[in-house]
């Protein structure tokens, strides 16, 4: 840890303070822009607050595709022009993922729903024509439905208002393929950003960095508006982000001249920059130094006001009021349709297996729900408060006496776990199958980079 009294002061302050969730006062806190290429009609572009802008339907439901991605034992997801999200109700999982062999019986296979049953297919006419990378494939019934960029496009039955995006997580989250499971991700238009320049997901947002070695962006406060004052000290440190001669400023990026034929590319008026010193991808040590902040083309919703955080030998990670680390549960089935088993409405066989051997009352005991005071609010979507049956650990019925008000986010309920004894300990990050990635805990990072972070 570099600076270890700097970071301590910040990962105190970082809540209350907006710390990592509010680069700084001046950080612009607007939505992500993108680039407006032709769509076919019926379709349009929403503002997601954690995805940034994704490709929805005409109502505001948000489309999806469902890439091929390996397995331990085979792929499974769709391959561009084939869709296979059908009717078929799966009653054993398909052995793709080892040491699990193939036909072993699924949890509730009386009412496991079929792949269209969760992932309606966005349905095309024999008229509609293709625009750009929109195109219409044929299905195996005989249906057509519409495409982009070749894969098939589907909704999700977990968005349930225009502007949900509940189904998946948009591109440079983590997860995917490989032993996490092949997920449905949401579609999303280019990010109106320069050459050598992305958007990646993070937990405090949708940051910019190179595009080749995802080195991060940073803004200094002592700048001016398209005004750089990093003089001859501070570029022993820092690196402007050099603009080719030839470059034009798209959306809200601009050009500067820091030297007479050297140009500088500014986003929202603010030059920037790459730290010298940063050895890892999408670091945040940067933000360490005086007046020094990442760049975030869009900053993630706050968490809700009782939340807190606490510095760990990692990073730092979201803590519920006492200090104690907030933890996500991610769970991918291993039927050939990989239905996503983290939701409260899923089959809870998959949770309890991981975090008791079964009991829904030692589930609690060791990974207790992040309960919410009487009438707490976040002010956003992605943070909720759901009702959830002590008994099952499904969702509670309308009016359930016993109901437990618990915290969620993206629709899924968040977690503390009982080991976790000192405020910082992450003692069950990474508790499941294939370090979390399958099935299990992971803790909610604000930052992950101090040695090299969690996976």
């Amino acid at each position: 840890m570099r600076y270890p009294a700097l970071i301590s002061i910040v990962a105190a302050a970082c809540i209350a303070a907006g710390g990592a969730y509010g680069a700084s006062s001046r950080e612009a806190q607007g939505r992500e822009d993108y680039v407006r290429d032709p769509m076919p009609p019926g379709f349009q572009v929403i503002s997601s607050e954690v995805d940034g802008p994704v490709f929805a339907d005409a109502s505001g439901r948000a489309l999806y595709s469902w890439p091929v991605g390996s397995q331990r034992n085979g792929n499974a997801g769709e391959q561009k022009g084939k869709p296979t999200c059908d009717n078929t109700r799966y009653t054993e999982n398909a052995g793709l993922m080892s040491p699990y062999p193939g036909g072993l019986t699924l949890p509730e296979v009386e009412t496991r729903p079929s792949c269209l049953d969760l992932w309606p297919a966005v349905y095309a006419t024999a008229e509609d024509k293709a625009v750009g990378k929109w195109t219409v494939v044929d299905r195996p019934d005989g249906k057509k439905q519409w495409a982009y960029d070749g894969f098939a496009l589907y909704r999700s039955v977990l968005d349930k208002e225009p502007g949900d995006v509940l189904g998946g997580i948009a591109r440079g989250g983590r997860g995917g393929g490989g032993d996490g499971g092949t997920r449905r991700v949401p579609i999303t238009p280019a990010a109106n950003v320069p050459s050598g320049v992305s958007v990646i997901n993070t937990n405090t947002g949708r940051m910019l960095v190179t595009s080749d070695t995802k080195f991060s962006l940073y803004a200094w406060d002592k700048d001016g508006p398209n005004k750089s004052n990093c003089d001859a000290v501070c570029l022993e440190s820092w690196k402007p982000v050099l603009a080719p001669q030839t470059a034009i400023a798209p959306g809200e990026w601009s050009i500067i001249e820091r030297s007479p034929g050297v140009k500088q590319w500014t986003f929202r008026k603010r030059p920037l920059y790459t730290r010298i010193d940063d050895k890892r991808p999408r670091s945040q040590e940067g933000s360490d130094m005086p007046g020094w902040h990442n760049v975030y083309a869009q900053q993630a919703p706050k968490p809700p006001a009782s939340f807190t955080s606490r510095d760990t030998t990692s990073g730092v990670v979201l803590a519920d009021s006492n200090g104690k680390t907030i933890y996500t549960y991610t769970c991918i089935d291993d039927a050939l349709d990989q239905h996503d088993c983290s939701d409260p409405d899923a089959p809870q066989a998959y949770r309890l297996a991981i975090c008791s051997g079964g009991s829904q009352e030692r589930c609690m005991e060791n990974f207790p729900y992040v309960m919410a005071r009487a009438g707490e609010k976040s002010g956003n979507r992605t943070w909720t408060v759901m009702d959830i049956d002590p008994k099952t650990g499904h969702r509670a019925k309308p009016g359930q006496a016993d109901a437990l008000h618990v915290w969620a986010y993206r629709g899924r309920p968040v977690y503390t776990f009982a080991k976790d004894v000192n405020p910082g300990d992450t003692w069950a990050d990474g508790y499941g199958e294939h370090r979390a990635t399958r099935n299990g805990f992971k803790a909610f990072w604000l930052r992950d980079d101090f040695f090299g972070g969690a996976s």
